[in-house]
C-alpha cells in the first residue's frame, strides 16, 4: 500500500495545505455508488494530478527526496499511482505523467475493483511553470501556440501523442484520460483530436485552454473578408458560393486554401468525442471558448464557466480554482464559436479523408 509522503509543514504546495477540502475518501460505498460519476468529484481528482505534474517538476529542480517529495501526496488520496514521467529532451523538464489506479492500495480500504467513471490510467500535462529552468522552453511552446494556434511542431505534442496511444491500446480508450492545464491543456486538446481522427475516442479534460492566438486573428480577418467576398461573388453572372471556400481548419487546408466538399458525419457521429472545458471569464487567455455562436447542432465540447467579481488574473488561470469548495460551476454552452472551429475537420471528413 502507498503510504502519504510527509513532507515540509510550511509548505504552500503540501496537500494538507493547499489541497482540496472536505472531499470524500474512496471506499467500499464507491462500488455502489461511485464518486466518480459526480463531476465535481471527477474535476477535483484531476486537478489534483495535474498539480502533481507541476509539483513532480519543482521537486526535481529543488532536489527533493522520496521521503519529502511534494508530488505523491496530490494523487495517494485518490488511490491512484505514479508510472511514468514524460520529459522534454531539450532541458530535462518534467511536463506530463502517467497516473495508474492503484489496485493494492484499493484493496487495502475494501474496494476490490475500480470504481465506475474511474479511469485505469490518466495522462496529465503541465502548463507553463515560470521557473528559470524551464522557462526558455515553456514560453516557446507559449509563443508557437500564439503565432500557429498549433502545437504540432513540439517535442512534446509527439511525445504525448505516442505515449497516449501507447496506454490506450494497452487499457482500451475507454479506461484512459487525457487532462492538462494551461499550455497542457492546449496540447491535451491538440493530442486528443489527433487520436479522435483515427476514431479513438479518449475523455478529455482542459482546464484553462489557451484561446488567444495570432492566428486566430487572422482567421476572423480571413472570415470576414470571405463574407464579403462570397456575397459579391453571387451577385456575379454564374457565380456560386459552394464551388469552393476557404478553410478556416489549419488540418484540412491545402496549399491553395481551397478544401474539396466532404461527406458531412451523422449527428450520432459527432457525438463521439466531446472534451470537458473549464474556464474563467476573467481569465482573458481562456474566456473566448466563452464566446457562444458556434454551429446550431453540433455538440462540440462541454463547457464549464465560473465567474468571479474583483478576481485577479493570477487567480483565473490558476488551477487552484478548480478543486476550490467555492467554486460555482456553470455550464453555459456546448458550443462555442473557438470550439467548433478548432475541431470542424472531425464533422467534415471521415477519418481516412483526414489521414490522407
Amino acid at each position: 500500500m502507498a503510504k502519504q509522503v510527509v513532507p515540509p509543514q510550511s509548505h504552500p504546495y503540501a496537500f494538507h495545505v493547499s489541497g482540496p477540502r472536505n472531499f470524500t475518501s474512496l471506499n467500499w460505498r464507491d462500488l455502489i455508488v461511485s464518486s466518480w460519476k459526480d463531476a465535481n468529484y471527477k474535476k477535483t481528482v484531476i486537478a489534483c494530478f495535474i498539480q502533481a505534474v507541476y509539483l513532480l517538476e519543482l521537486d526535481r529542480q529543488e532536489k527533493r527526496t522520496q521521503g519529502n517529495s511534494l508530488a505523491p501526496n496530490w494523487w495517494i488520496p485518490f488511490k491512484y499511482k505514479f508510472k511514468q514521467t514524460l520529459v522534454d529532451a531539450r532541458d530535462g523538464s518534467i511536463f506530463g505523467a502517467i497516473l495508474e489506479w492503484d489496485r493494492s492500495s484499493a484493496l487495502s480500504e475494501l474496494i476490490p475493483m475500480r470504481p465506475s467513471g474511474a479511469p485505469r490510467a490518466v495522462l496529465a500535462l503541465r502548463g507553463t511553470l515560470l521557473k528559470s529552468p524551464t522557462m526558455r522552453r515553456d514560453i516557446e511552446d507559449d509563443l508557437r501556440f500564439l503565432a500557429w494556434e498549433s502545437l504540432k511542431g513540439s517535442v512534446r505534442y509527439k511525445a504525448a501523442l505516442e505515449v497516449l496511444k501507447l496506454i490506450c491500446g494497452k487499457y482500451g480508450s475507454n479506461n484512459v484520460c487525457i487532462a492538462g492545464h494551461s499550455l497542457g491543456a492546449g496540447f491535451a486538446l491538440q493530442v486528443g483530436k489527433e487520436l479522435a481522427k483515427e476514431g479513438i475516442f479518449v475523455e478529455a479534460h482542459l482546464f484553462n485552454p489557451p484561446s488567444v492566438s495570432l492566428a486566430m486573428s487572422f482567421k476572423s480577418i480571413g472570415e470576414k473578408a470571405e463574407f464579403v467576398w462570397n456575397r459579391l461573388k453571387s451577385k456575379l453572372p454564374y457565380g456560386s458560393s459552394s464551388d469552393a471556400h476557404i478553410s478556416n481548419d489549419a488540418d484540412i487546408c491545402s496549399g491553395a486554401g481551397l478544401k474539396s466538399k466532404m461527406p458531412q458525419a451523422s449527428g450520432s457521429d459527432m457525438a463521439k468525442w466531446v472534451p470537458y472545458l473549464y474556464v474563467n471569464n476573467g481569465d482573458y487567455i481562456c474566456c473566448y471558448y466563452n464566446d457562444g455562436g458556434g454551429t446550431k447542432g453540433e455538440v462540440a465540447a462541454k463547457v464549464f464557466v465560473v465567474s468571479k467579481e474583483k478576481q485577479r488574473f493570477v487567480e483565473a488561470h490558476g488551477l487552484e480554482q478548480w478543486w476550490s469548495s467555492d467554486a460555482e460551476l456553470h455550464q453555459v454552452i456546448h458550443s462555442s464559436k473557438l470550439i467548433t472551429r478548432q475541431l470542424r475537420s472531425l464533422y467534415t471528413a471521415t477519418p481516412s479523408q483526414l489521414n490522407s
